[in-house]
């Protein structure tokens, strides 16, 4: 696995991951983690440290076997030598405009170099003077002599050396002149006996030219490139270069922001190694491009969390129900499961008063047959409590501040004793003992399903709503692992901002399953 340290990975990285990792598990093989630091102008030891982690969360040990790029610059540097002695690469002086010029188009060949023909020697002389930093950036390139009339343009004479007088973040002001990127990868997978590298479809046309150089390499190790089709996903961009201009420009909060189809981005707002596991070995390999739902990555993460969460009560955005025929000195202790699904979970108590908390969204003044929550004369269950009938509102202006409604006694845990039925059951909170919360709702970080060339001009101005006057049962802060909020969703503390005085909790995914209803 051999990602470039200029950005952290994302879910694409996570397909490649598991499929590199995967094969080798399946076939008693080694992967190994290379990390191709090939151009100081846009790596850091950030993105390194983070890339590692991100592979470790996933569940997969590269155990002794990290390597880099300018591990190999001595060696990258020598088997340029011999191109050169060789005849397979000489110095060429064109600008990066000329190169262009030269290179010709698709549909046209390109044209010779006017260095093309430099004597061996002229270029080994000033290949050194490269290295030894008597040329500035751009003076020079070194490129590999094959074929300027090839019908793949990566074969006519592409770059194989640089100017470049930067500083590295391991080799520091050693080199002043940096491999590209097709040439240093191919000589790395030679140079660690790489059998097969596996990369996406757009280095499908690469492939002659990493043949090209491994055989005259003088390396004897032949490693053989494969092409698979890249993740491609709905209301994702999965370009480093865009989520680096997301980050950069201050439209999310960082690298990690939990709107990121980033794996560090995705593990705090709350998803599963596993969940992304399943997820690639839902979506399986091909050699075609296509898309993939988002609502499918969704879906993986939802089936997981369904049998492992414990459920609690929390209302999202509160208004404040009073039982009016409640004791008003009155408190008592509710029995709630704490998973359905999984019965060794146990069950836990609730607090119950005389005033409680519900969800504005749960209430209708004035509702139609179709409306099972709470209307004015209507009958509806408050989960693990009693029947309500909702008898008038309180109002200032046209807001309404209050619910009151009166309750049967004889429907204690939600059941009527005289065998009726109501269709409706709400959430609620003891507004006399709660916890307050903030949550965070996180959706889709862009309007279409294929963001345009102009991302930033499709980004979602809901893709995160803040409510800071959530209402949650206590026993909800004594929960750390993910929870369903009973009706709203599965949730997670916020590793980054929440703590013991301000609990934030982030949305992971919703509990409507489309994805299920599609197939």
């Amino acid at each position: 696995f051999p990602p470039e340290p200029n950005g952290y990975l994302h879910l694409g990285h996570a397909k490649s991951i598991c499929l590199n990792f995967g094969v080798a598990n399946e076939f008693s093989g080694k992967c190994n983690l290379r990390l191709d630091d090939t151009n100081p102008s846009t790596e850091e030891t950030e993105y390194v440290e983070a890339i590692k982690k991100d592979v470790k969360w996933l569940g997969f040990d590269w155990k002794d076997r990290e390597f880099f790029a300018s591990n190999y610059f001595d060696t990258l540097y020598d088997i340029a030598l011999k191109l050169i002695q060789d005849g397979n690469a000489y110095i060429c002086g064109l600008n990066a405009e000329e190169v262009r010029e030269y290179r010709g188009t698709l549909t046209e060949p390109g044209k010779d170099s006017p260095d093309r023909n430099r004597s061996i020697e002229d270029s080994l002389k000033i290949f050194k003077e490269m290295k030894a930093g008597q040329h500035k950036d751009g003076a020079f390139t070194l490129r590999a002599k094959i074929d300027m009339s090839s019908p793949n343009i990566n074969m006519r004479d592409p770059a194989i050396y640089r100017i470049k007088h930067q500083t590295h973040h391991r080799t520091g002001d050693k080199w002043c002149i940096y491999p590209m990127y097709d040439y240093a990868h191919c000589i790395s997978d030679a140079i660690e006996g790489i059998t097969h590298s596996l990369c996406t479809l757009e280095f499908e046309d690469h492939r002659p030219l990493y043949d090209w150089f491994v055989a005259n390499s003088g390396l004897e190790s032949k490693p053989r490139q494969i092409e698979f089709a890249r993740l491609n996903m709905t209301y994702t961009v999965l370009s480093k270069r865009k989520l680096l201009q997301l980050v950069k420009e201050s439209h999310v909060t960082g690298w990690d922001d939990p709107r990121m189809p980033t794996l560090s981005g995705i593990r705090r707002r709350g998803f599963t190694a596993d969940a992304i596991k399943d997820f690639c070995d839902r979506i399986g390999i091909a050699k075609a491009d296509s898309t993939v739902d988002l609502e499918l990555f969704n879906f993986c993460q939802r089936e997981e969390l369904n049998k492992t969460t414990q459920r609690r009560m929390v209302v999202l955005n509160p208004i404040k129900l009073i039982i009016e025929n409640y004791p008003d000195d009155k408190s008592e202790l509710l029995e709630a499961v704490n998973n359905p699904e999984d019965e060794s979970a146990g069950k836990r108590e609730v607090s119950f008063s005389k005033e409680l908390y519900i969800d504005r969204d749960d209430f209708k003044e004035q509702a139609n047959k179709k409306w099972f929550r709470l209307s004015i004369g209507k009958e509806t269950r408050l989960l693990h409590a009693y029947y309500v009938t909702c008898t008038k509102v309180v109002k200032e202006g046209d807001e309404i501040i209050e619910i009151h409604c009166t309750y049967d006694p004889d429907t204690r845990g939600g059941w009527s004793e005289d065998g009726r039925k109501v269709k409706g059951t709400i959430q609620w909170v003891n507004a006399r003992d709660y916890t307050p919360i903030t949550t965070r709702l996180y959706n889709h970080l862009f309007l279409d399903e294929k963001p345009p060339s102009e991302f930033l001009e499709n980004l979602n101005p809901e893709s995160l709503v803040t409510l800071e006057n959530s209402v949650a049962e206590n026993s909800l802060s004594e929960i750390t692992e993910a929870c369903q909020f009973i009706r709203n969703g599965y949730f997670i503390q916020d590793s980054k901002d929440s703590s013991k005085d301000n609990l934030i909790f982030n949305r992971i995914v919703a509990l409507k399953d489309s994805f299920s209803k599609k197939k």
